[in-house]
């Protein structure tokens, strides 16, 4: 009996052991559980914002266009999706194949490297994207007789850009951060998701963040995919929208790769750059 005791004494020790070691990391990352917190604030907002958009239209709804125009936006935040998640990973993946001084060494510049990583990012998420609208357009059999898709396809095209550029500076994260960096794009997608109308109309947000969508390269993007295909709007009608996604991108690609090379330069400074945890 005693010894059955005491060994019970010893399990509750361990186990009261393994929590202590448990909150002793949470107060070390204590700073990714916030970011993760606002990720999680920013979906669960989403949610209740559709209800509001709902509202928005004085509870008259069109069903095939409110259809159209939910898909439009989940098909948008699923190719937005691709692009930080290839640029994200863009350490990771060199990690895992362990690849990640040769290529860091490579006699290529950084610009390069991470284009080449956008590039392929667009052309994959694209086609998915592509397909993925196609098939869930044909389970609602919806009707787009007035859409415009040349339109649409260069406004997300431009759009591209701007992610690309916000991609690269969420990639950095890895960098500084091997144990939980990876997931800070996962957290930048989140917020940009809620404050950029992709499911809902920017104008049911308060006003502080609709001051944040104006920033958002995934506003103009929607407001202007959608006008091509519900309401056939050509290049020169969707102008309002395309070229703050060309001031955005010219802003966001070389901000990009300033801040990447700094991420760099501080991960080979402090031994981080082959680190996995």
């Amino acid at each position: 009996m005693k010894g059955a005791a005491t060994t019970m004494r010893a399990e509750l020790i361990g186990l009261a052991g393994v929590v202590e070691r448990n909150v002793y990391l949470t107060k070390r990352y204590f700073l990714w559980d916030v970011a993760f917190f606002v990720w999680t604030v920013a979906n669960t907002l989403t949610i209740v914002f559709i209800a509001k958009g709902f509202e928005a239209t004085g509870g008259v709804i069109d069903v095939n266009r409110a259809t159209t125009t939910l898909l439009i936006g989940a098909v948008i935040w699923a190719y937005l999706g691709i692009i930080f998640e290839f640029l994200t990973e863009t350490v990771a993946w060199e990690r895992w194949e362990g690849t990640i001084e040769y290529t860091f060494m490579a006699p290529l510049s950084r610009a390069m490297h991470l284009a080449g990583q956008g590039v392929f990012a667009i052309i994959y998420g694209l086609a998915r994207a592509s397909l993925l609208f196609v098939v869930v357009a044909l389970f609602f059999d919806l009707s787009l007789p007035n859409a415009n898709f040349l339109a649409a396809l260069l406004v997300v095209s431009i759009a591209s850009i701007s992610f690309i550029g916000i991609g690269m500076m969420t990639s950095v994260m890895p960098l500084i951060s091997p144990e939980k960096g990876m997931q800070l794009g996962f957290i930048a997608q989140g917020i940009l998701l809620v404050v950029s109308g992709v499911y809902y109309p920017v104008s049911v947000l308060p006003e502080w963040m609709q001051w944040l969508a104006t920033i958002s390269p995934a506003t103009y993007a929607l407001r202007g995919i959608r006008a091509a295909i519900l309401e056939g709007a050509t290049p020169a009608d969707v102008w309002g929208d395309i070229w703050p996604l060309l001031v955005i991108g010219v802003v966001a690609i070389p901000l990009g790769l300033w801040v990447f090379r700094r991420g760099e330069q501080y991960a080979k400074q402090h031994g981080k750059l082959k680190r996995s945890g």
